[in-house]
C-alpha cells in the first residue's frame, strides 16, 4: 500500500513539473509554480529558510522521501529502473557507499558556489538536469503538437490555439541535455538509484540526516530468513541482507523491500535499538566504521552551502517582416532580464534549469555557451525584445537568480544600453529614411538629428540617452540593417534604477 501511495505521488508530481517547463503560456505556473520552489537546492540559493526547513524536518521525520516523491530527476530514474526490472527481475545487490565519492561531488558543489562557478552548480543540481532534458528535448515535440492542433483549428476559423516558432536556444544546452540523459538512463536501468547516492550533492546532504529518521524501513530479524530479496530489489543497493542491516544515508524510501518481503519481516516504522544483553542477534541497524568522519564532513558541507547561499520567438510589429537573419553582435559585457539586479547575483544564485528560458514568450532568453556561466540564461535580441509589460521569467525563478518584479519597476531598470554603429545604419549606407529604433522605443531613448547639420535635408540618424535607455533591445530587434544591427545594447554588470 505505501509503495502505491509513494508512486502515484511521484507520478503526479513529475508530471506538474515537466508541464510547468512545457507550458509556453504560463497559466500552470499560476497554481503549481510552488513545486519549483520547494525543489532544494533552488530553495537554498533563494534562502527560503521556510522551505529548507521544512524540507529537513520532512526527512527527520520520514527519510529521504524528498527523492522519491519531490525530486523530478530522482523519479525519473526510477521509470528507468522499472524498465530494466521489466528486462530481469531481482537484478540489484547490495554494495558498499562509496563515501569518498559523495562527499568529493559535494565538495565540488560548495566549491562552485563559494566561487562564482554557476557551470559546476548546474551540471550538479538534479531538478536543473531535469528541467534542461525536459526543455531541450520534449519542449519542441510539445510546440509542434500545438502548432498541428493550431494549423487544424485555423483550418475551421477556430483560434484556440496559436502557433508558437520552433527553435534551438542552446546546442551546448541540447548536448548536455541529451549526455545527461544517457547516462542517467543508462544507470538507472542497470543499478538504480546510482547516481543519488554518489553523485548528487541534495542526495548527500539528505542522507546524512535520513540516518536519524524517525521512520524508516526497519527488518524485524525474528522474522527474517535470509532470503535476500529484499537486497536484490533495493534500487538504492543499501540493504544487506546477510547482516540484517541497512544504510539509511542511501535509502530513498521507495518501498520496495516491504512490497516484496513475503514474510513481513521489513516494515516502515520506528527503529528500536537492538538490547545489548543478546550480542548473538544481529543488530538491526548497522553503524558504519567512519560514521564520526562523515557526520565532520556532512555537516561541514551542508553548512558552507548554506553560507555561500547568504553571502526566440518570431517577432513581427507594424507590419514588419520576421525578423529571422540577424546575428548576434559582439558584446563586452552579457545582458541578463530585470530582476537579476547583477552579473555576479546570476552566476551565484543560478542553477540553469531553463525554467525562465521556457517560459519567456519573446524569445529573449537562451542558455549561455560561456565556460563560467554555462546554461545560464542571457538575454539576445535577435528574434525578439525584452517587452516592458513582460515579467515571467522573474515570476518562475525559484533560486533567487531572477527576483520578483513588478511591471511597474521594471521600466525604471536599466539591464544595459543601446549602442550606435554608425558604419551599419541605412540611412547613411543606403540613402533612405528609417527611425524605426526612435519610433519603437518604449522610453523615448532615442531621438532622430539630422546627420550633417549643415547640409539641408540631411538623412536623419538616431541619438542615444544612455541616463534614459533600459537596453529591452526593442531598437536593436526591429533595426532593418542586415546581418547586423546598426544599433545593439552592452549589458551592465550591475543593473541601475532610472
Amino acid at each position: 500500500m505505501l509503495r502505491r501511495i509513494r508512486q502515484t505521488v511521484a507520478f503526479v508530481v513529475i508530471a506538474l513539473i515537466t508541464l510547468l517547463f512545457l507550458d509556453f503560456t504560463g497559466s500552470v505556473h499560476v497554481w503549481f509554480g510552488w513545486l519549483a520552489k520547494v525543489q532544494f537546492l533552488p530553495a537554498l540559493l533563494a534562502l527560503n529558510l521556510g522551505v529548507v526547513i521544512g524540507l529537513m524536518v520532512l526527512t527527520l521525520v520520514f527519510g529521504r522521501i524528498y527523492c522519491s516523491v519531490i525530486c523530478p530527476l530522482g523519479i525519473m530514474q526510477d521509470g528507468f529502473a522499472r524498465l530494466g526490472r521489466m528486462a530481469k527481475k531481482n537484478r540489484y545487490r547490495y554494495s558498499p557507499a562509496k563515501n569518498v565519492l559523495r562527499y568529493a561531488m559535494l565538495a565540488l558543489m560548495a566549491a562552485g558556489i563559494l566561487l562564482g562557478i554557476g557551470s559546476l552548480v548546474a551540471l550538479l543540481a538534479p531538478y536543473s538536469a531535469y528541467g534542461r532534458i525536459v526543455q531541450s528535448l520534449l519542449a519542441p515535440v510539445w510546440q509542434w503538437g500545438n502548432n498541428l492542433l493550431a494549423s487544424w483549428a485555423e483550418s475551421r476559423d477556430s483560434y484556440a490555439f496559436y502557433t508558437v516558432d520552433l527553435w534551438m536556444r542552446g546546442g551546448v544546452t541540447l548536448a548536455v541535455a541529451v549526455a545527461t540523459l544517457a547516462v542517467l538512463a543508462v544507470l538507472a536501468w542497470r543499478n538504480g538509484r546510482t547516481y543519488c547516492n554518489t553523485i548528487c550533492p541534495v542526495g548527500t546532504v539528505l542522507g546524512f540526516f535520513a540516518r536519524f529518521a524517525w521512520l524508516k524501513p526497519v527488518i524485524d530479524t525474528s522474522k527474517c530468513n535470509g532470503c535476500g530479496l529484499c537486497a536484490r530489489n533495493c534500487k538504492a543497493a543499501c540493504i544487506d541482507s546477510k547482516n540484517h542491516s541497512i544504510d539509511y544515508s542511501r535509502c530513498v524510501d521507495c518501498m520496495e523491500c516491504l512490497a516484496k518481503c513475503h514474510r513481513g519481516a521489513i516494515s516502515y516504522s520506528v527503529l528500536r535499538p537492538v538490547r545489548k544483553e543478546n550480542p548473538e542477534s544481529p543488530a538491526t541497524c548497522k553503524v558504519d566504521a567512519d560514521a564520526s568522519r562523515r557526520q565532520f564532513l556532512g555537516a561541514t558541507a551542508t553548512v558552507v552551502v548554506a553560507a555561500v547561499a547568504n553571502a526566440q520567438e518570431k517577432t513581427v510589429d507594424g507590419g514588419l517582416a520576421a525578423i529571422t537573419d540577424k546575428k548576434i553582435p559582439s558584446r563586452h559585457t552579457r545582458i541578463v532580464p530585470p530582476g537579476a539586479v547583477s552579473l555576479r547575483n546570476m552566476a551565484s544564485h543560478c542553477t540553469a534549469c531553463q525554467l525562465c528560458v521556457s517560459v519567456c514568450p519573446n524569445g529573449v532568453l537562451r542558455p549561455s555557451a560561456d565556460l563560467l556561466t554555462l546554461m545560464q540564461p542571457e538575454s539576445s535580441y535577435e528574434r525578439g525584445y525584452c517587452r516592458p509589460e513582460c515579467t515571467k521569467c522573474s515570476e518562475v525563478c525559484p533560486a533567487g537568480a531572477i527576483r520578483p518584479i513588478s511591471v511597474a519597476d521594471k521600466s525604471s531598470v536599466q539591464i544595459g544600453h543601446a549602442v550606435w554603429v554608425r558604419e551599419n545604419c541605412i540611412p547613411l549606407t543606403d540613402g533612405v529614411e528609417c527611425g524605426n529604433c526612435a519610433r519603437h522605443c518604449p522610453v523615448g531613448a532615442i531621438t532622430m538629428v539630422a546627420s550633417d547639420p549643415s547640409v539641408e535635408g540631411s538623412r536623419k540618424i538616431p541619438v542615444v540617452n544612455t541616463e534614459r535607455c533600459i537596453g529591452c533591445g526593442a531598437c536593436e530587434n526591429l533595426c532593418p540593417s542586415r546581418p547586423f544591427s546598426a544599433i545593439y545594447v552592452e549589458g551592465h554588470e550591475v543593473h541601475r534604477t532610472i
